[in-house]
């Protein structure tokens, strides 16, 4: 008999552990109200197109010791959700950066707002951190204020491809991980939220300086070409140019913020797989971010 219980227990806690490595249900799936785009009929080639190939649906871009990849959209927006289905690259990849942002700093050079989804390259023993960052009428250099926050994930984003979204309202940013909102950027005054039109970028380049454990690891091309697969993009969006009367898709099925469910799979995840907060960090000025 007690031999047993030991089974159940084993069986119990496995099935424990397996639940808890997965985030709640978030009950509402905003990429399912959105339709797929091809590449080429919502982005263009931007720089790197020697390293740029796309196959059917799906666009692969790399780095190499020569050069990396860009593209971008063939349009700016002033609001809307903004995805794609990424797959990243398995074993060394530090120093490297593989993104999808949004950004107008061809627009304003030097003063441009910035929203944005990277995954910082790393060490073959260590899992990637994505980083959700804002910045905000500044130059995007390691000098002005970034709005950090970083995460493990809860599977292999190398085994498969997952879907990565932002969703850029008036009033808030929602960044998403397959459909579960992992942080909430409120628009808490109008000098720290981007107002301005911005495009949809996606790269993969060298950031040896800083992106791998503060550039402590750097690129190391004996394991180039460092690939980024992209494909299923998403744009339901308000242009630059459309009617005011415009709006962006909703976040929750109430279309006044997240809901309850929403919120409790965003919050269990920034409980068991955020990794760093701008707005924890003792090294940070906070006089210079008064959202915190």
């Amino acid at each position: 008999m007690a031999s047993l219980f030991y089974v159940l227990f084993i069986l119990m806690a496995a099935s424990s552990t397996t639940t808890a490595q997965n985030p709640p249900s978030p009950g509402y799936y905003p990429s399912s109200k959105v339709s797929s785009v091809s590449f080429d009929r919502g982005f263009r080639n931007l720089w790197g197109p020697q390293h740029q190939k796309l196959d059917h649906d799906t666009l692969t871009i790399w780095l190499d010791s020569s050069s990396g990849s860009g593209y971008k959209s063939l349009s700016p927006y002033r609001s809307g959700y903004f995805g794609a289905a990424i797959k990243l690259q398995p074993g060394y990849t530090a120093g490297v950066i593989t993104s999808f942002y949004l950004s107008n700093n061809e627009d304003h050079p030097g003063n441009h707002d910035e929203v944005d989804i990277e995954f910082l390259g790393t060490t073959s023993d260590k899992p990637y951190t994505l980083q959700t960052n804002v910045f905000v009428r500044g130059s995007g250099d390691r000098n002005v204020i970034g709005r950090e926050m970083r995460f493990h994930l809860w599977f292999d984003p190398t085994q498969d491809f997952h879907n990565y979204a932002i969703l850029w309202e008036p009033n808030e940013i929602i960044f998403y991980v397959d459909d579960v909102p992992i942080r909430r950027y409120p628009r808490k005054s109008d000098a720290i939220f981007p107002q301005r039109p911005m495009w949809v970028y996606g790269s993969i380049w060298d950031a040896s300086s800083w992106a791998t454990e503060g550039g402590k690891y750097k690129a190391d091309y004996q394991y180039q070409p460092f690939i980024g697969r992209y494909q299923n993009f998403k744009i339901a969006d308000c242009t630059s140019g459309g009617p005011a009367s415009c709006r962006s898709p909703s976040s929750s099925p109430s279309g006044t913020g997240l809901s309850q469910q929403q919120l409790s799979s965003m919050l269990w995840v920034q409980r068991n797989y955020k990794v760093y907060d701008y707005c924890s960090d003792p090294q940070r000025d906070h006089a210079q971010t008064p959202e915190c």
